[in-house]
């Protein structure tokens, strides 16, 4: 959950350049350097380097929020496990893991939570997450949750049994300490939402808390933690609680959501494995719809600076953001930002119904999320030539496992013409992406992928619109 991370793009510089500002002030990812030379990077686990995840909204998923037109949402409805029928498109799709959105107790949208220990009733119990967790497991798809460990909902017993004690009492401990505008003592609240209540991460409790929560769920077939808005929490909390959990989980892996600021400089203080690059987010689709490939550039210098240290996690879409088939208006130009997601370093996710081109914009009003959070249909409908897009392009991927570290450096730079190369460990490919109206022309090649899915032997051109990934040299 995030306060505004897509609605009108992340904030700009003041100088209008259209690149998202740095509130530390820095640059490529400067004022880190020391903290890296101290901390060296932790080794994330092995299985994170051919990870390919597919993120869903399960309250909106499965049609447990919002309510429907013919009813509330009614416990025991075990909707939970129609996530199950849908395991094996993810599966076909290329993805090695199911990232799943909120899934514990809470009063609406999740973000809101009431028990972290118990599964959400909309959505079923204990015994349907067993049974999920087990059936990706089955197809050896990793499972992640979804942490909201910066506040709870107004509604949580302790927030109520903290209100019934008032200041001073032992309840109180547990909650972020604020004040009104009258002076008096209250509880804070997450970037002006009153109904979630900032838990204290300056308490013992509360990260003793934490740890038991993250290693109940991996002891229950859990493989990975998102970590909600956790630019609000301090540093040295995350720092206290992951290694803990790392001391009875090794192979845990930790993607904290952060929206600005220095990347490589958190992850060093946090010890998460990697921060959701949102910087990255904004520079694919912008530079794609305002036909500008020199912020790519510039924003993948950046990228390269903080692979060196740890490899961010990747999108172009989330459940916080305007769908990237209606970000590019012109629908020439989705496979380019489809296949930059799919050969860039990192961690990628593909948020449930890109695949299928779906559109939604995200507003900024109550309820503005629902668009981009749809109730799904039972079953996988038929495929569509986005979806087999997704499909060859995340199959090359998986083919080229080193693509995770993978830098890139471009070959050709113009405002409408692209030619990056890809490498690391000696291999590299090269990817061409035109949005010009004219040819793109180039080296010959031995083409894997182009806009017509052919494999041929390339004459020397890119065509108007086009976009083709190649072995550089043939």
């Amino acid at each position: 959950m995030t306060s505004d991370p897509a609605g009108s793009g992340l904030p700009t510089d003041p100088a209008g350049s259209g690149l998202p500002a740095d509130p530390t002030g820095s640059d490529v990812p400067s004022g880190s350097a020391r903290l890296v030379a101290e901390r060296p990077a932790r080794p994330e686990p092995g299985w994170v380097r051919s990870a390919v995840w597919w993120r869903i909204y399960p309250l909106g998923f499965v049609g447990a929020f919002p309510e429907p037109p013919t009813g509330p949402a009614h416990p025991g409805e075990h909707r939970l496990l129609r996530v199950i029928d849908w395991l094996d498109h993810a599966v076909a799709l290329g993805a090695t893991g199911l990232a799943l959105g909120p899934v514990f107790a809470s009063a609406s949208h999740g973000y809101d939570t009431l028990d972290h220990f118990a599964i959400d009733p909309r959505l079923g119990d204990d015994s349907d997450f067993d049974r999920l967790a087990a059936a990706a497991s089955e197809r050896g798809l990793r499972l992640q949750l979804d942490g909201v460990f910066n506040h709870v909902g107004r509604c949580h017993p302790l927030v109520q049994e903290a209100l019934r004690q008032g200041p001073g009492g032992e309840a109180m401990r547990w909650f972020r300490p604020a004040v009104d505008e009258r002076g008096r003592a209250r509880l804070g609240t997450f970037e002006g939402h009153d109904q979630l209540v900032t838990l204290n991460h300056d308490e013992p409790a509360v990260r003793a808390y934490v740890v038991e929560v993250m290693r109940h769920w991996l002891d229950r077939g859990a493989d990975a933690w998102r970590l909600d808005a956790a630019y609000s929490v301090p540093t040295g909390f995350w720092a206290d609680v992951l290694p803990q959990v790392r001391r009875s989980h090794p192979d845990v892996w930790f993607e904290a959501e952060v929206i600005h600021g220095d990347y490589t400089a958190f992850v060093a203080e946090s010890t998460a494995d990697t921060v959701t690059q949102y910087e990255l987010w904004k520079a694919v689709w912008s530079s794609i719809e305002d036909r500008n490939f020199f912020e790519l550039d510039w924003t993948l210098q950046r990228h390269n600076a903080m692979l060196d240290t740890f490899v961010p996690a990747t999108f172009v879409g989330n459940h916080d953001v305007t769908r990237i088939a209606s970000r590019i208006t012109d629908p020439r130009h989705l496979p380019h930002a489809i296949a930059l997601l799919a050969l860039l370093g990192g961690t990628p996710t593909v948020y449930a119904g890109d695949e299928y081109g779906l559109r939604a914009v995200k507003e900024e009003r109550a309820g503005g999320d629902d668009a981009i959070r749809p109730e799904f249909p039972p079953r996988p409908p038929s495929a569509t030539g986005i979806l087999h897009l997704h499909r060859r392009l995340l199959a090359l991927r998986r083919r080229h496992p080193w693509l995770h570290r993978a830098r890139s450096r471009a070959q050709v730079l113009r405002n409408r013409q692209y030619v990056i190369t890809l490498e690391a460990g000696g291999r590299a490919l090269d990817l061409a992406l035109n949005l010009d109206d004219g040819e793109l022309p180039l080296a010959p090649g031995s083409v894997l992928l182009d806009g017509d899915a052919s494999s041929r032997v390339l004459t020397g051109a890119v065509a108007p619109h086009g976009w083709a990934i190649s072995r550089p040299g043939g």
